[in-house]
């Protein structure tokens, strides 16, 4: 499989990173990706919500924004796929150029702005889709909305049969004034609205917050959450920070900075995020996971879950495989039967 996947990123590679993330798609709904048929590790198990997944090895939003092709991703090895982020309407995002890899540093710059079909649009492929395994719908705001609070209501209301978990994004660097979201009394009034819009179909709620959050920012968003008895965070999502060692010309393109270069930021974000949720609810680890090792330190950290996808862009689904062996490998070389007796490990 991995000989398949190098001869397809031959051609890719020479591409504009958005042209071949488009035609990513596309082979994926052709069903020219093969798929992994490999049974994982029973130690990868992982129960979160009432629910047993496979591995706790996740595709963050932005991929597949307009939930095109959630099952053939979960054919390629992932327990969990998040789709998104959907707004209520249909909206261009950003002009282009607007994606940049940087591969001297395996990373990636975007500053995409949720470009996405729209809410009706995702609603009705959701709709059609044969139901199986582990999907999350991440739910923004349009850029020009006047009240984006009611964005999310609309977009958790609307999707919430659809999705096993929800996401509310506030932590997109790339909508200007997103992230102000994120403020105690902004995040409080939002994240009320949308549980009491899903009141009638009540599934786990979750908000993304940004890896460049300061301790007091913390403070305030898990005191948020804890008084609201909010199921999850994901922690992050892109950061605006640029490491003094990155290497590439494109290093200073305006946009959010994922992959490799986010590893060491977002880990120790989530470190410092879970000793203040003290396990009340669980968290998902995101950003520069690029093996084995990366997610495990998450784990370790305070992450029952783990997601990636920039990494994604200089390795390929073959990757995925690649760290649920390694993460195995580590769980069993430090005694722990399952993921869920790591977790918090280095707590």
């Amino acid at each position: 499989m991995a000989a398949w996947y190098q001869f397809a990123d031959f051609f890719l590679s020479r591409l504009d990173a958005e042209a071949a993330h488009g035609l990513a798609v596309r082979a994926l709904k052709a069903g020219l990706l093969p798929a992994d048929r490999r049974a994982d590790s029973p130690s990868l198990a992982v129960k979160v919500w009432g629910r047993t997944l496979p591995n706790p090895i996740g595709l963050a939003a932005g991929f597949d924004k307009n939930a095109e092709v959630p099952n053939a991703l979960l054919n390629v090895g992932f327990g969990l796929v998040e789709i998104g982020s959907v707004t209520p309407r249909p909206q261009d995002g950003n002009p282009r150029p607007r994606l940049f890899r940087l591969p001297e540093d395996r990373g990636v710059i975007n500053r995409m702005g949720f470009p996405g079909q729209g809410l009706d649009a995702v609603r009705s492929r959701l709709a059609t889709r044969p139901r199986r395994g582990f999907i999350g719908v991440n739910v923004g705001a349009n850029k020009d909305s006047t009240d984006r609070a009611a964005d999310y209501v609309v977009g958790c209301k609307a999707l919430a049969r659809y999705a096993d978990y929800l996401v509310c994004n506030v932590s997109s660097p790339n909508t200007p004034g997103l992230r102000n979201l994120q403020g105690r009394e902004q995040l409080a009034d939002l994240l009320k609205r949308v549980q009491d819009a899903i009141a009638a179909k009540p599934v786990p709620l979750v908000v993304k917050i940004a890896p460049d959050a300061t301790d007091d920012d913390l403070d305030d968003i898990v005191a948020v959450c804890r008084e609201l008895r909010m199921d999850g965070i994901i922690v992050g999502n892109t950061t605006l920070s640029r490491p003094p060692t990155l290497r590439s010309t494109r290093r200073d393109e305006a946009g959010g900075l994922s992959g490799a270069p986010l590893t060491s930021l977002s880990t120790e974000v989530l470190r410092r995020a879970a000793r203040r949720v003290e396990g009340q609810f669980p968290l998902i680890g995101c950003g520069g996971i690029g093996s084995g090792a990366d997610a495990y330190a998450k784990i370790r950290a305070g992450a029952t879950l783990v997601q990636l996808y920039s990494m994604m862009v200089y390795e390929g689904p073959p990757l995925i495989r690649r760290i649920k062996d390694e993460l195995a490998a580590l769980l069993a070389r430090d005694g722990f039967a399952t993921v869920g007796n790591a977790v918090g490990a280095d707590l």
